[in-house]
């Protein structure tokens, strides 16, 4: 007869084990589920998925489910290294293995395609070609320029010549933008786009950043997508850095924000009147990028932020005597060129915007944050 008590001490000390203490899928620390059918420690979120295919998976809490003897003489011989050695054997470089802050969309479908399609295993190349094959096409919704209003639109991705173009029209062969993979960026954006599977496509544009928001109603087809548009920009950033460890071009590949939300700005003199804007902040490019709302195509400007050793400073509140806002926590960020005042509607608001700013601040400039300066004051003249 089984022993729940002993069975649960079992459990509990291989949880604590290398690999086992962190989710199979995600990353999250300190699972508390594990898949009886699979042999793997997972955490509460991506136990839901688990639990979705029934046929592959069988999910059980290590704390309060009863466990046979035998299931956990199974658990034994598996465990998260294990199944990873097999299920995640040839994840090309380029596909995103979300952690445990992203969206649901990418954890589902990473699941998925672990276990169910099986597409990591080597077991048929064939299983990676919706996103491997250097060629992409669909059709995905998205939004309008001045409008709230989201329109099919046909997309085609190319690794011949590194872009990405959409059309109006299905059947037109003059596209509506030609998109290089130059300074392309995606990253999943549900909340803000309102859409499960919204995903937003950042460019630059005669230096301005443009954005695309788009999604797919099938979770699978935008995930693939978006891992598309990774493998072109991936093969991009080997080409233009022949010599570069994959490992270091990775993190390259797509970017995501430190900090987005609204603030109130004010112009350079400090009595313009505050208007409020949608503002993102990027460690990689070291910008903040500000746009009239959080789906506007076209940013309105952006406020390079270096070294303290070269002039930047951030700080607490706003400088006596400048004009109040509608909001009342303050932001001044000091720049060699002019100083600037935020005000955040929130003082938690505030604090988080402070924390992101002193982060870019505190990293070290590297050669092409001083062409990126440069390119930027260049411009405002």
């Amino acid at each position: 007869m089984a022993s729940p008590e002993r069975n649960k001490k079992i459990l509990l000390e291989m949880v604590k084990q290398p690999s086992n203490d962190h989710c199979a899928d995600c990353g999250a620390p300190e699972p508390d589920w594990a898949s009886y059918k699979l042999g793997v420690f997972v955490c509460v979120n991506c136990s839901g998925t688990h639990r979705d295919l029934p046929a592959i998976s069988r999910i059980k809490s290590i704390r309060l489910d009863f466990w046979d003897d035998s299931l956990v003489e199974f658990m034994k011989t598996r465990g998260n290294a294990a199944a990873n050695a097999f299920y995640e054997k040839c994840v090309p470089p380029f596909y995103y293995r979300p952690q445990e802050k992203d969206c649901v969309v990418l954890k589902d479908q990473w699941i998925r395609a672990k276990y169910e399609r099986r597409e990591f295993t080597g077991e048929s190349s064939s299983l990676q070609q919706g996103y491997s094959s250097g060629l992409y096409e669909g059709i995905l919704w998205k939004k309008g320029k001045d409008n709230k209003q989201f329109l099919k639109r046909r997309f085609l991705l190319s690794e011949t010549d590194f872009t990405l173009r959409y059309f109006t029209k299905e059947d037109s062969k003059k596209p509506k933008a030609v998109i290089s993979m130059k300074d392309l960026n995606a990253v999943f954006q549900p909340e803000k786009i309102g859409h499960a599977h919204g995903l937003q496509i950042s460019y630059l544009e005669e230096e301005r950043t443009r954005n695309l928001f788009v999604y797919h109603d099938n979770s699978q087809e935008i995930v693939s997508c978006f891992n598309a548009i990774r493998a072109t920009r991936f093969a991009y950033l080997k080409k233009v850095n022949p010599n570069a460890r994959d490992s270091d071009l990775v993190p390259l590949i797509t970017r995501s924000s430190i900090k987005e939300g609204y603030m109130e700005k004010t112009g350079p003199t400090q009595w313009e009147p505050f208007k409020k804007r949608w503002f993102i902040l990027n460690l990689t490019d070291r910008k903040l990028s500000y746009f009239k709302s959080s789906l506007d195509a076209l940013e309105l400007g952006a406020v390079f932020i270096g070294t303290e050793g070269h002039g930047y400073s951030v700080r607490e509140g706003q400088p006596k005597g400048s004009r109040s806002g509608r909001w009342r926590f303050g932001v001044t960020l000091e720049t060699p060129d002019r100083q600037f005042v935020f005000l955040c509607d929130q003082e938690q608001d505030q604090r988080e915007w402070i924390e992101a700013f002193k982060l870019v601040i505190s990293e070290p400039m590297l050669p092409q944050h001083y062409n990126t300066e440069a390119n930027m004051r260049r411009m405002k003249k």
